[in-house]
């Protein structure tokens, strides 16, 4: 096996853990929905356009799927000894420069806000929203102490219509539940969507109450809400 597939499957493996609190994550894994694509290092911008074709493939299929549950991950194999403010940091300038990329050719997700302290905030990535995650090996959330940084893109719509058919509530108090069995606590950064901006939770950090998120949206105004 080569790094490339030894990597995915240690990512894959990790979700499956039979202790991981995220069951839309198992869900996804189940139906053989999790699609990864390993980069590099997470500092270096070198790999952020193939980033991008990786992940426009990943809307095209994931828009003609009836199914739920479906998730991106980008693993970086690097580097590894990371610390939760140096994961912050690279994190925010990957995803400035993926949406900075993707301003070029797509509008963004009309149905979400594009400022980043809006409460009705999501990442837009060929005008469709994502929810992300981050995981690395330093992370003080033991859900998100992954052996490579990664960052998991979860489309924003499937969560619209779990709420739609009152799932949601159910599923998120189930992940709340295991959280707390598997870290000692549930993690102080989460929060529903419409109560306050996403970008507090995407990191896994912990921030104070004056941070800022430091991403700048190069779309254009636009001041929609989701729906």
């Amino acid at each position: 096996m080569d790094q490339e597939s030894n990597i995915i499957n240690t990512y894959k493996e990790f979700i499956n853990q039979k202790e991981f609190p995220c069951v839309a994550a198992k869900a996804a894994l189940s139906r053989t929905q999790v699609e990864c694509f390993v980069a590099n290092n997470i500092c270096c911008p070198a790999d952020d356009p193939s980033i991008l074709t990786f992940l426009y493939s990943f809307v095209n299929r994931y828009r003609k799927s009836a199914e739920l549950y479906h998730s991106a991950a980008i693993i970086f194999r690097g580097p590894l000894d990371i610390s939760e403010e140096m994961f912050d940091q690279f994190l925010w300038q990957r995803l400035q420069s993926i949406s900075g990329l993707d301003a070029l050719k797509y509008e963004y997700d009309p149905r979400v806000n594009n400022d980043p302290m809006s409460k009705e905030f999501s990442f837009s990535i060929m005008g469709e929203a994502f929810f992300i995650i981050g995981l690395h090996p330093g992370s003080s959330r033991p859900t998100r102490q992954f052996n490579y940084p990664t960052l998991v893109f979860n489309p924003h719509a499937q969560f619209e219509k779990l709420r739609e058919t009152s799932k949601y509530a159910h599923l998120k108090n189930v992940v709340r539940k295991r959280d707390l069995a598997f870290s000692g606590s549930v993690n102080p950064m989460l929060d529903d969507f419409g109560n306050a901006s996403e970008v507090f939770q995407y990191s896994g950090k912990v921030y104070d109450k004056n941070w800022e998120c430091p991403l700048k949206i190069k779309h254009g105004n636009n001041n929609n809400t989701a729906a």
